[in-house]
């Protein structure tokens, strides 16, 4: 028996760190596989994956502030300033590349952002975003020309249907929010209009058929 062909993936959910902000043994569980430094090493074990029980967060404080003191570079976290310059690197980014962004969250130690998709694959975009911003905050005078911005090329998650986009829209928004901050708002966010199945869509577009074969397909409301 064939397998059913999966939907397309129609935008990306791209996540990464602040330098030393997100460690291979970060008790919260992370997605690196080996840890390269006998220092980092030796804070905890590494736990592959997301765990399923969560530490509580007095935790994990305790486990960055020893960390803090064990890594090259001193560990730091994005102020207002640097958040207000973050935001006009990646509004640059998005111009020049033509991307287009449903959410974003620049918080004080990692990035969410949802994207829709686009010629380049998801680590590009990252790449992009974390290359435009890194200079910008050099060229201001927040961080010195040897010290490390980001933690490392990130990671994404699939986006193939309207729901999780919105899902994941609302989760990024929410960010801020459960951190007992304003709620962010971004010139270069784009309203999510339900893309690929926004009002007047093709029913018999690629994308449609794939969702029809996995009976996921419903069309929008005007």
């Amino acid at each position: 028996m064939c397998p059913q062909p999966r939907p397309i993936v129609i935008a990306y959910h791209l996540v990464w760190t602040a330098y030393g902000w997100w460690l291979p043994n970060d008790p919260r569980g992370s997605m690196s596989k080996t840890i390269r430094s006998d220092v980092v090493a030796d804070l905890g074990r590494l736990h592959y994956g997301r765990k399923r029980i969560q530490p509580a967060s007095c935790e994990i404080r305790g486990f960055y502030e020893r960390a803090g003191s064990n890594l090259q570079h001193p560990l730091r976290t994005f102020d207002s300033a640097c958040v207000g310059v973050i935001a006009e690197a990646f509004a640059e980014t998005i111009r020049h590349h033509l991307y287009t962004c449903y959410a974003a969250a620049i918080m004080p130690d990692h990035i969410h952002m949802v994207i829709r998709k686009h010629k380049h694959i998801a680590e590009e975009m990252i790449h992009n975003f974390q290359d435009q911003s890194r200079s910008r905050l050099r060229d201001a005078g927040f961080y010195s020309q040897d010290h490390p911005v980001w933690g490392g090329p990130g990671w994404k998650v699939f986006q193939d249907h309207p729901d999780d986009i919105r899902r994941t829209i609302e989760y990024v928004r929410q960010n801020p929010v459960k951190m007992r901050k304003t709620e962010q708002g971004w010139g270069f966010v784009t309203t999510y209009d339900g893309w690929p199945l926004h009002p007047g869509h093709s029913p018999g577009s690629p994308y449609v058929k794939r969702l029809k074969v996995a009976g996921r397909y419903r069309r929008e409301v005007d």
